[in-house]
């Protein structure tokens, strides 16, 4: 029996939020130790990104910003 096999067996007699809370655990191990060369293109890619993220980009979104449409930033002063 593989360890594979053996996490499953174990969790099959957890109560149901003890799943979870197991299954969450997994999850976050899986995004400790995964390597990042594995993750597809589109998650290095910035449309593909925010798609991913934003779910999509809807056909009102503005495809013409430049640094022009963007504000400047205002310079700090020292505090004395």
């Amino acid at each position: 029996m593989s360890l594979a096999d053996h996490i499953y067996q174990h969790s099959r007699r957890l109560p149901e939020q003890a799943a979870r809370e197991a299954l969450d655990f997994i999850q976050f191990l899986e995004q400790r130790y995964v390597d990042n060369a594995t993750l597809p293109s589109r998650a290095k890619d910035t449309e593909s990104f925010l798609a991913a993220v934003a779910g999509t980009l809807s056909d009102d979104f503005p495809d013409n910003i430049t640094d022009d449409s963007l504000g400047t930033d205002s310079p700090r002063h020292e505090l004395d």
